[in-house]
């Protein structure tokens, strides 16, 4: 379906939503950003999936990139309270590729600068880190953290600054603190992180079928009319 059509059918269901509920949609969406995106590789606790998809959706990413090379994502509804209906998320869980790589190759075609997260390496703390260029962000699994072949493909490392004993906060409180940091700092600096107008119209067509019960039932009866 065209986005010429996608506007037609989002302006024929705002009669279903109420006033708040289509303010609220819009709201969202103007504080949505693909200039940070982040990217998940092998997790496997739920919990912790979960909560990486409720803080993304919190601080207004969009797009989620999920490598499964060992590891299914499977993230618990309780913990998310539905807020991952309202991502983009992007599965890379080919038998036959590297799917840590093809992931990485999808993003340089949409010219983000890769930031592996790792305390491991000396390249950037967290408050230093240039978010310039659009840049995602790439969380390991809860204890091996990312995988050789991420930390040898990524464009940059960063840690965030630790000053007790443990060595590395939890995957879901690592993400958290990263991506208060970036947004606030872009949000600040910066006045092209939203999305286009053409973006916002895909993301609330599909936002507002999902806002009613009968939303897909009533599309196609629209759609008839056309």
């Amino acid at each position: 379906m065209d986005l010429n059509t996608k506007r037609k059918v989002t302006e024929y269901l705002k009669a279903y939503v109420s006033d708040e509920r289509w303010e609220r949609l819009n709201n969202v969406l103007a504080n949505r950003t693909r200039h940070i995106t982040v990217v998940l590789e092998d997790l496997y606790q739920p919990h912790n999936a979960s909560a990486v998809l409720r803080s993304c959706d919190g601080f207004g990413i969009q797009d989620v990139h999920v490598v499964e090379n060992r590891n299914v994502f499977d993230a618990s509804k309780g913990v998310t309270i539905g807020a991952d209906k309202w991502l983009t998320l992007s599965k890379y869980n080919s038998e036959e590729s590297q799917n840590t790589r093809a992931c990485f190759k999808a993003l340089r075609e949409k010219d983000y600068t890769i930031i592996a997260t790792t305390p491991h390496e000396q390249d950037s703390n967290l408050p230093n880190l240039d978010i310039n260029d659009k840049t995602a962000l790439v969380f390991g699994a809860e204890l091996e953290g990312l995988s050789d072949e991420a930390l040898e493909l990524a464009d940059g490392y960063m840690k965030i600054p630790m000053y007790g004993f443990s060595e590395s906060f939890n995957i879901s409180v690592s993400a958290a603190i990263t991506l208060y940091d970036v947004t606030s700092r872009m949000r600040n600096n910066r006045s092209d992180w939203g999305l286009t107008d053409d973006e916002k119209d895909e993301l609330l067509y599909l936002w507002v079928k999902q806002s009613i019960k009968a939303g897909e039932e009533l599309e196609a009866h629209f759609l008839k009319t056309l």
